[in-house]
Protein backbone atom coordinates (compact mmCIF):
# COMPACT_ATOMS: atom_id res chain seq x y z
CA UNK A 1 0.00 0.00 0.00
CA UNK A 2 1.69 3.53 -0.85
CA UNK A 3 0.54 6.31 0.76
CA UNK A 4 -2.35 7.32 3.03
CA UNK A 5 -6.31 7.24 2.30
CA UNK A 6 -8.99 4.82 2.16
CA UNK A 7 -8.58 1.17 1.85
CA UNK A 8 -10.61 -1.87 1.77
CA UNK A 9 -11.25 -3.70 5.04
CA UNK A 10 -9.91 -7.03 3.43
CA UNK A 11 -6.47 -4.58 2.64
CA UNK A 12 -6.73 -3.18 6.19
CA UNK A 13 -6.68 -6.63 7.81
CA UNK A 14 -3.70 -8.12 5.72
CA UNK A 15 -1.49 -5.52 6.35
CA UNK A 16 1.59 -6.62 8.78
CA UNK A 17 2.00 -6.77 12.61
CA UNK A 18 3.42 -3.05 12.71
CA UNK A 19 0.57 -1.43 11.80
CA UNK A 20 -2.13 -0.49 14.98
CA UNK A 21 -5.76 -0.39 14.07
CA UNK A 22 -8.24 2.49 16.22
CA UNK A 23 -12.28 1.98 15.55
CA UNK A 24 -14.61 4.73 15.88
CA UNK A 25 -18.20 4.51 16.32
CA UNK A 26 -20.99 7.18 15.47
CA UNK A 27 -24.12 6.72 17.48
CA UNK A 28 -27.50 8.22 16.22
CA UNK A 29 -30.96 7.36 16.80
CA UNK A 30 -33.74 9.24 15.25
CA UNK A 31 -35.28 12.22 17.10
CA UNK A 32 -38.72 13.33 16.78
CA UNK A 33 -38.21 16.44 19.04
CA UNK A 34 -37.90 20.18 17.19
CA UNK A 35 -35.98 23.34 18.11
CA UNK A 36 -37.88 26.03 19.26
CA UNK A 37 -41.01 24.02 18.69
CA UNK A 38 -40.33 24.33 15.08
CA UNK A 39 -36.90 23.29 13.89
CA UNK A 40 -36.73 19.60 13.01
CA UNK A 41 -33.93 17.74 15.07
CA UNK A 42 -35.09 14.41 12.71
CA UNK A 43 -31.57 12.79 14.40
CA UNK A 44 -29.43 12.55 17.44
CA UNK A 45 -25.56 12.44 16.56
CA UNK A 46 -23.46 11.83 18.93
CA UNK A 47 -19.70 13.08 18.54
CA UNK A 48 -17.23 14.02 21.51
CA UNK A 49 -14.84 16.82 22.60
CA UNK A 50 -11.35 14.60 22.84
CA UNK A 51 -8.70 15.29 25.29
CA UNK A 52 -6.88 17.41 22.46
CA UNK A 53 -9.52 19.87 22.03
CA UNK A 54 -10.70 18.31 18.84
CA UNK A 55 -13.69 16.69 18.12
CA UNK A 56 -14.20 13.01 17.28
CA UNK A 57 -16.38 9.93 17.65
CA UNK A 58 -15.87 7.61 20.44
CA UNK A 59 -13.50 4.73 20.12
CA UNK A 60 -10.15 3.94 20.09
CA UNK A 61 -7.09 1.42 19.92
CA UNK A 62 -7.49 -2.59 19.32
CA UNK A 63 -5.28 -4.41 21.16
CA UNK A 64 -3.75 -7.88 22.03
CA UNK A 65 -6.58 -8.66 24.60
CA UNK A 66 -9.20 -7.75 21.93
CA UNK A 67 -10.48 -11.28 19.95
CA UNK A 68 -11.62 -8.62 16.83
CA UNK A 69 -11.84 -5.26 15.84
CA UNK A 70 -15.31 -4.89 16.94
CA UNK A 71 -14.58 -6.35 20.40
CA UNK A 72 -11.83 -3.59 20.94
CA UNK A 73 -14.70 -1.13 20.00
CA UNK A 74 -17.01 -2.10 22.35
CA UNK A 75 -14.56 -2.51 24.78
CA UNK A 76 -13.28 1.02 24.02
CA UNK A 77 -16.69 2.24 24.10
CA UNK A 78 -17.61 0.90 27.65
CA UNK A 79 -14.42 2.82 28.60
CA UNK A 80 -15.27 6.22 27.08
CA UNK A 81 -19.62 5.90 27.44
CA UNK A 82 -19.92 3.96 30.47
CA UNK A 83 -21.91 0.94 31.54
CA UNK A 84 -24.93 2.60 29.12
CA UNK A 85 -22.63 1.19 26.08
CA UNK A 86 -23.20 -2.27 27.52
CA UNK A 87 -27.20 -2.30 26.12
CA UNK A 88 -26.41 -2.80 22.56
CA UNK A 89 -23.27 -3.98 20.58
CA UNK A 90 -21.75 -2.53 17.44
CA UNK A 91 -21.01 -5.17 15.02
CA UNK A 92 -19.31 -5.67 11.74
CA UNK A 93 -22.57 -5.08 9.96
CA UNK A 94 -22.24 -1.52 11.66
CA UNK A 95 -18.92 -0.99 9.55
CA UNK A 96 -18.21 2.00 6.83
CA UNK A 97 -14.88 2.49 6.18
CA UNK A 98 -11.16 2.57 6.99
CA UNK A 99 -8.42 5.18 6.11
CA UNK A 100 -5.23 4.33 6.48
CA UNK A 101 -2.19 6.78 7.71
CA UNK A 102 1.18 5.06 6.13
CA UNK A 103 3.49 7.69 7.66
CA UNK A 104 1.93 6.98 11.60
CA UNK A 105 1.32 2.88 10.13
CA UNK A 106 -2.27 3.50 11.96
CA UNK A 107 -5.49 2.38 10.24
CA UNK A 108 -8.65 4.08 11.29
CA UNK A 109 -11.71 2.07 10.73
CA UNK A 110 -15.11 3.45 11.18
CA UNK A 111 -18.69 2.22 11.91
CA UNK A 112 -21.82 3.89 12.50
CA UNK A 113 -24.55 2.33 14.78
CA UNK A 114 -28.41 3.05 15.14
CA UNK A 115 -29.80 3.18 18.37
CA UNK A 116 -33.46 3.97 20.35
CA UNK A 117 -33.10 7.63 21.22
CA UNK A 118 -33.73 6.26 25.22
CA UNK A 119 -30.06 4.15 24.66
CA UNK A 120 -28.62 7.70 23.19
CA UNK A 121 -30.33 9.30 26.01
CA UNK A 122 -28.85 7.03 28.53
CA UNK A 123 -25.01 6.91 27.10
CA UNK A 124 -25.52 10.63 27.65
CA UNK A 125 -26.40 10.44 30.85
CA UNK A 126 -23.80 8.19 32.07
CA UNK A 127 -21.17 9.30 30.34
CA UNK A 128 -19.69 11.25 32.94
CA UNK A 129 -19.28 8.50 35.51
CA UNK A 130 -17.18 6.18 32.36
CA UNK A 131 -13.77 5.35 33.41
CA UNK A 132 -12.08 7.81 31.02
CA UNK A 133 -14.28 10.53 31.52
CA UNK A 134 -12.82 14.04 32.16
CA UNK A 135 -9.47 11.94 30.82
CA UNK A 136 -9.46 10.95 27.10
CA UNK A 137 -13.38 12.28 26.89
CA UNK A 138 -13.98 16.00 27.77
CA UNK A 139 -17.61 15.16 27.23
CA UNK A 140 -20.09 14.08 24.63
CA UNK A 141 -21.71 16.74 22.05
CA UNK A 142 -25.02 16.51 19.30
CA UNK A 143 -24.53 17.00 16.15
CA UNK A 144 -27.06 19.99 14.59
CA UNK A 145 -28.98 18.38 11.44
CA UNK A 146 -30.19 21.52 10.62
CA UNK A 147 -29.04 25.04 9.25
CA UNK A 148 -30.51 28.10 10.68
CA UNK A 149 -31.99 31.10 8.39
CA UNK A 150 -28.76 32.85 8.71
CA UNK A 151 -27.21 30.07 6.55
CA UNK A 152 -24.15 29.77 9.08
CA UNK A 153 -26.42 28.32 12.31
CA UNK A 154 -25.95 24.68 12.52
CA UNK A 155 -24.56 21.97 10.78
CA UNK A 156 -22.58 25.15 8.71
CA UNK A 157 -21.11 26.14 12.03
CA UNK A 158 -20.17 22.81 13.77
CA UNK A 159 -18.02 21.79 10.60
CA UNK A 160 -16.19 24.56 10.92
CA UNK A 161 -15.06 23.05 14.41
CA UNK A 162 -11.46 21.34 14.95
CA UNK A 163 -12.15 17.86 13.98
CA UNK A 164 -9.26 15.00 14.66
CA UNK A 165 -8.53 12.79 11.57
CA UNK A 166 -10.88 12.09 9.16
CA UNK A 167 -13.26 12.54 11.50
CA UNK A 168 -15.33 15.97 9.77
CA UNK A 169 -15.21 13.78 6.51
CA UNK A 170 -16.52 10.45 7.99
CA UNK A 171 -19.44 12.94 9.56
CA UNK A 172 -20.13 14.16 5.99
CA UNK A 173 -20.20 10.66 4.36
CA UNK A 174 -22.35 9.15 7.19
CA UNK A 175 -24.83 12.01 7.26
CA UNK A 176 -25.32 11.58 3.86
CA UNK A 177 -25.16 7.94 2.79
CA UNK A 178 -27.22 6.82 5.58
CA UNK A 179 -29.90 9.67 4.53
CA UNK A 180 -30.06 11.59 7.69
CA UNK A 181 -29.96 14.91 6.25
CA UNK A 182 -33.44 16.23 4.70
CA UNK A 183 -34.07 14.25 1.46
CA UNK A 184 -33.45 16.27 -1.55
CA UNK A 185 -30.26 17.75 -0.34
CA UNK A 186 -28.03 17.46 -3.59
CA UNK A 187 -24.74 18.79 -1.42
CA UNK A 188 -22.68 16.75 1.36
CA UNK A 189 -22.87 19.35 3.86
CA UNK A 190 -26.07 20.29 3.08
CA UNK A 191 -28.79 20.15 6.09
CA UNK A 192 -32.52 20.95 6.67
CA UNK A 193 -33.32 24.88 6.61
CA UNK A 194 -36.24 26.03 8.50
CA UNK A 195 -38.81 27.92 6.45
Amino acid sequence: MAGSGKVELAEALALGPGWRHACHAMLYAPDPGKLFGRIPLRYAVLMQMRFDGRLGFPGGFVDSRDGCLEDGLNRELREELGEAASAFRVERADYRSSHAAAGQRVVAHFYAKRLELEQLVAVEAGAPQAKDHGLEVLGLVRVPLYTLRDGVGGLPAFLKNSFIGTAREQLQEALQDLGLLESGSGRKTSAHRPQ
